[in-house]
């Protein structure tokens, strides 16, 4: 098991990894809508959820994976009524791609966000 750590997406804010390669499989603890500077991003849904997908992307690529190699991805909403507008910010950022997904609706989120995704992926050399 490798540990994968990033300082182009937010630190850990508790006793876990950002990510993990293991068996040949990367994952991603859940990413919320901080910057890599650790900045809570405006109680927004278009700007979390956007915040959240770079932080994804950018750690993705620090584990030498990238968004067209995830497997699947676990979305949290606050609000299901926000979903129409995550999807259509998901889609943009996966293109062509298209990973499984789970959609859960949540009570509370960390720092009271609105939205939380993580995701399991391939490495770059996977064939």
């Amino acid at each position: 098991m490798e540990i994968i750590e990033s300082s182009n997406a937010p630190a850990a804010i508790g006793p876990y990894s950002q990510a993990v390669k293991a068996n040949g499989l990367i994952y991603t603890s859940g990413q919320i809508p901080l910057t890599p500077a650790g900045e809570l991003v405006e109680r927004d849904i278009k700007k979390q959820t956007r915040q959240v997908l770079e932080n994804l992307k950018n750690l993705l690529e620090d584990a030498q994976s990238s968004m067209d190699k995830v497997i699947k991805v676990t979305i949290f909403l606050e609000n299901m009524d926000d979903f129409g507008v995550v999807n259509v910010l998901y889609a943009e950022a996966f293109g062509d791609h298209k990973p499984v997904r789970s959609t859960v609706a949540v009570r509370t989120l960390p720092k009271n966000v609105l939205v939380e995704m993580d995701a399991i992926a391939l490495p770059y050399d996977y064939c």
